[in-house]
């Protein structure tokens, strides 16, 4: 079982995170669902948003965070995106290689979410989506951006965000959301090899 867990303490966070990798397609069976999800962060929406992510990535997941959410969402959001990106940093040096690259294009209702992965060993954050509402709720979406900062930033993955188009910011997120999931699962399956012409990345 590809298993990996870590924790990180700061000033203004705690957090806890534990994530299994699915070993084939989101979709197939022992793909998508079949892991099981905790998730809590003490932001509501996020939650959701974490959930969606692991559910349609096949993901197992027990992610915990307590942070300094009566500032403001900020800190939680961007270290539970540190935190899950270290952990996407170890699999290749835990389990050996794998395929390298994710694509997913997901619709929610109004809006279509895009995600696109190169596991290769490089951070690069490429982020284009506009939300018609600046807040799902009490969320603040210009926090979804910081999530995948701090994902792509420690997962030493190019990971590229699209929020194609969306009435409504809430299916916008979700949508992008479930995409990063099933892309970053198929870029994270078992390869016989390193997939790189270099023969390392």
């Amino acid at each position: 079982m590809r298993k990996l867990e870590m924790s990180r303490v700061t000033r203004e966070t705690e957090i806890t995170a534990a994530i299994t990798w699915p070993d084939r397609f989101p979709g197939t069976p022992g793909g998508a669902g079949d892991g099981a999800i905790v998730v809590r962060t003490g932001v509501p929406f996020f939650d959701h948003m974490l959930q969606s992510f692991c559910f349609h990535g096949g993901f197992g997941a027990e992610i915990a965070a307590s942070g300094d959410t009566e500032v403001d969402d900020h800190h939680t959001v961007e270290d539970v995106g540190i935190v899950m990106g270290q952990l996407f940093s170890r699999v290749t040096e835990e389990f050996g290689p794998v395929r390298r690259f994710g694509h997913a294009l997901v619709p929610m209702d109004d809006a279509l979410g895009e995600v696109v992965v190169d596991a290769g060993g490089r951070s690069y954050l490429v982020y284009q989506a506009v939300f018609p509402q600046p807040y799902a709720g009490k969320f603040d979406l210009a926090l979804v951006r910081e999530f995948f900062t701090g994902f792509s930033g420690q997962a030493r993955a190019n990971v590229h965000v699209l929020g194609r188009y969306g009435a409504n910011g809430h299916h916008l997120a979700e949508a992008i959301f479930k995409a990063a999931g099933r892309a970053l699962a198929q870029a994270y399956l078992p390869a016989e090899g390193v997939q790189s012409t270099k023969g390392v990345l």
